[in-house]
């Protein structure tokens, strides 16, 4: 009979095989390539569940944006004063009177108390809000026994699940980034260190189930006896997420080379920088989707590395047992 995952021959009977298929670890390239195929088709939906994130974000920029064309109205109104003087003996000539600026700069619309809070929820949506929703995206694209959906259907499940899982992915994040956090107080490198060990505490919540401290050792689990394999790996996955992020900046600083005169003549300048921060979160989000997808896939392996490992050492077990002599047969 055969069963154990194919652990025990059928030919030769009971007989333990030795071996056991082992799951490899791939390149880090292999696993951005996996990653793009897994979002590519279901674009439409990535879409739809990073848009309200999207908005949400660029708006919480507008008042400081607003503050801005403000500032730009206020030196724009009363610069300058020019007048015909006439001059005895002398035809007219335009003169410019100095500018005399006023003591104290009329306020800002928005106070600097709103526009720092607003600063800290786009950095909470940023860092919390965007990996919870793509991580249960991802969940829900790797449930096999799932039926097949329209975008705005399992863009609604997505929120469901993530508005399930806030609570609990909340608190991973806190045992997650307070350690990294004493880390990087004391040395850069005890931080990095705690980093990579606790990197995939969050994969360990979405797609296993584990929540608290649970999430933390499966991630220090994931990543004994493989540390340096795993960590090479990931550390490609942060520098080259930290080179698109770099490039968005670019494109945003030459866009805006282009978009900034026809603000200044327009009037515009809030629609100007909101224009360009709506775009700029949109390429940083979508690209943070695929970085989270590619570490969903090393988390898969992972996991299926330690499967095999405890098989095999289940299948080392089942020694066969020599037969006892000298005693009879009843």
């Amino acid at each position: 009979m055969t069963g154990g995952g194919g652990l025990v021959s059928g030919v030769t009977g009971c007989n333990p095989q030795r071996t056991v298929a082992q799951t490899r670890l791939r390149s880090s390239f292999i696993y951005l390539a996996n990653a793009v195929n897994d979002l590519r088709g279901n674009w439409a939906t990535l879409a739809l569940v990073l848009a309200p994130l999207v908005l949400a974000s660029s708006l919480c920029v507008l008042p400081e944006a607003l503050n801005l064309q403000a500032r730009f109205a206020n030196t724009l109104s009363g610069a300058k004063s020019v007048e015909f003087h006439p001059l005895a003996g002398s035809p007219l000539r335009l003169v410019q009177e100095p500018y005399h600026p006023e003591v104290s700069a009329p306020p800002d619309p928005y106070p600097h108390w709103l526009t720092t809070t607003l600063h800290v929820v786009a950095g909470v949506i940023t860092m919390v809000a965007v990996n919870l929703a793509v991580l249960c995206l991802l969940a829900l694209l790797r449930d096999e026994g799932r039926q097949a959906r329209n975008a705005l259907s399992e863009t609604i499940e997505t929120y469901r699940l993530a508005i399930q899982i806030a609570p609990a992915f909340l608190w991973v994040m806190v045992l997650q980034f307070v350690p990294m956090l004493i880390g990087l107080k004391l040395f850069l490198i005890p931080g990095a260190l705690v980093f990579l060990w606790l990197y995939f505490a969050q994969f360990a919540l979405i797609f296993e189930g584990r929540r608290g401290f649970l999430a933390i050792t499966r991630s220090y689990e994931l990543m004994r006896g493989r540390f340096f394999k795993v960590a090479i790996r990931i550390v490609v996955f942060v520098a080259l997420l930290s080179g698109y992020n770099a490039w968005t900046i670019v494109c945003m600083v030459v866009a805006s080379r282009f978009l900034g005169p026809v603000a200044v003549y327009t009037g515009f300048v809030w629609g100007t920088i909101f224009a360009l921060d709506v775009l700029s979160v949109a390429v940083a989000y979508a690209t943070a989707a695929f970085f989270l997808a590619a570490g969903a896939r090393l988390h898969q392996d992972l996991v299926a590395t330690m499967e095999s490992a405890v098989a095999a050492s289940e299948a080392a077990s089942l020694q066969d047992t020599a037969s006892l002599g000298g005693v009879a047969a009843p």
